[in-house]
């Protein structure tokens, strides 16, 4: 039987901006099983990013139920859900989201050090020289390129050995070939993890290194795909 690390059901998200309550997503339902590298897709405003959002506790579901390694986020307070997070997922986001004041080492260790490891400081010299970047881990932020702020992001993400990996178009602020190489980067973590990878993407060909793409139309799943078996389902 597969083991599904997330599940939503009858998701919806409303938001409320100047014109009113806007309806975000509508009625999600959605397997993820472990191990899965899945693509979320779809034109800008579909939804997708406010899937992944609602997915790692980042926004709340106004509806529906989401389950995440077998506990439901819709009835978490926010601390439970910040402790759920650092405990059980990373995330990568467009933009590095980096502390300026802090180090490529400093930024890595930091959120190891308040989950209370007590090696984190080693961990993070690891993640670093993962993603190549040892030579750099007394520098700031501002001392380092795009594609090497990045770097230190999916380190950061990586270090706590999550379960779930969360990253919302991460190479979005770079150029095609530091995007290339960050993708590389991420696909090869995750393997190195062994984590489950959900990745919003605008590119095709990105989306389809994943074993299974989702496709968003304007806060739905596209039909197709709600008949889509994953490959490990295919297969069992």
């Amino acid at each position: 039987m597969t083991h599904n690390v997330l599940s939503l059901s009858g998701a919806r998200l409303a938001l409320d901006g100047n014109a009113g309550r806007v309806e975000i997503l509508h009625g999600i339902d959605l397997d993820v099983a472990k191990g899965e590298t899945l693509g979320l897709v779809g034109p800008s405003g579909s939804g997708k990013s406010s899937l992944l959002m609602l997915m790692g506790g980042l926004e709340r579901a106004t509806g529906g139920q989401i389950i995440a390694l077998g506990q439901d986020l819709t009835a978490m307070s926010e601390d439970a859900l910040a402790r759920f997070r650092r405990e059980h997922m990373g995330v990568v986001f467009q933009s590095f989201h980096l502390i300026p004041t802090m180090t490529a080492l400093e930024n890595v260790a930091t959120p190891l050090e308040l989950a209370g490891h007590r090696d984190a400081f080693d961990r993070a010299a690891a993640e670093l020289e993962a993603v190549g970047l040892s030579h750099r881990a007394d520098h700031y932020p501002s001392q380092m390129s795009g594609g090497e702020q990045q770097r230190v992001a999916l380190a950061r993400a990586c270090a706590p050995r999550p379960e779930i990996l969360l990253a919302d178009e991460p190479t979005g602020n770079l150029d095609g070939s530091n995007g290339a190489a960050i993708i590389d980067l991420l696909f090869g973590l995750r393997d190195r993890h062994g984590a489950t990878l959900i990745l919003v993407t605008h590119a095709d060909d990105l989306a389809t290194r994943c074993d299974r793409v989702v496709h968003l139309r304007d806060g739905h799943v596209a039909p197709q795909d709600r008949a889509e078996a994953t490959p490990r389902e295919a297969a069992t």
